[in-house]
């Protein structure tokens, strides 16, 4: 399929043949749902965590004695049942990352791209380029609509980023860093020419 580029000005830079196989996917909700949890399982940190019965600052004494007084046999004031006891099987640090094929990573890719390419939110640039000053290239994405926009270039250049670091609502990522979160959570996928290529190589 065929999709026209534009330059950031908004002027016309010819077109480009984007593959259906990777650009005309019928999106699968199921797929797109098992990698964005995979990605965010990876991104938890895991690091909660509670005061066992060893973690508890207490005196081991015997807290009375075993017999004659009445009430329930303790030995320990780290006893889960006592106030500011340990917590039994509270919360340990651990990793909640999961396994997930990488076929199935690239597959759920193609169907975020496509996903996009069906919402009529892709967008073609001919390439992404500054001079690193903010205020030209912050015009430039309010003359064009981009309110929460990615854009994926095949190498980001060094200019440019620096230009779009303080631009609310803009992200850039290299074509290697693309992924099914953040091009999801963006209203506008913007691609560069080399960006394009880039990722049908990686995707093929």
């Amino acid at each position: 399929m065929k999709l026209d580029v534009i330059n950031l000005d908004g002027s016309a830079a010819g077109s480009v043949d984007l593959g259906d196989e990777i650009f005309g996917l019928e999106p699968r909700a199921d797929i797109l749902h098992r990698v964005v949890r995979w990605q965010r399982a990876r991104m938890q940190q895991g690091t909660h965590a509670t005061l066992g019965r060893s973690d508890v600052s207490y005196s081991t004494k015997k807290i009375y004695r075993q017999k004659g007084t009445g009430g329930a046999r303790h030995g320990s004031r780290k006893a889960p049942i006592f106030r500011k006891g340990g917590i039994y099987k509270g919360p340990v640090p651990r990793s909640h990352e999961h396994d997930l094929p990488k076929k199935f990573r690239k597959l759920g890719l193609r169907h975020a791209l496509s996903a996009k390419m069906k919402e009529g939110a892709l967008v073609i640039i001919d390439s992404a380029a500054s001079d690193g000053k903010t205020n030209a290239l912050a015009k430039q994405i309010k003359a064009l609509g981009w309110k929460r926009a990615l854009i994926i270039d095949g190498s980001v250049n060094e200019g440019f980023a620096k230009a779009a670091a303080n631009i609310a609502g803009l992200d850039v990522l290299p074509s290697i860093g693309a992924n099914v979160y953040d091009i999801l959570k963006r209203d506008t996928l913007v691609l560069t020419k080399a960006g394009v290529e880039a990722l049908e190589a990686r995707l093929k």
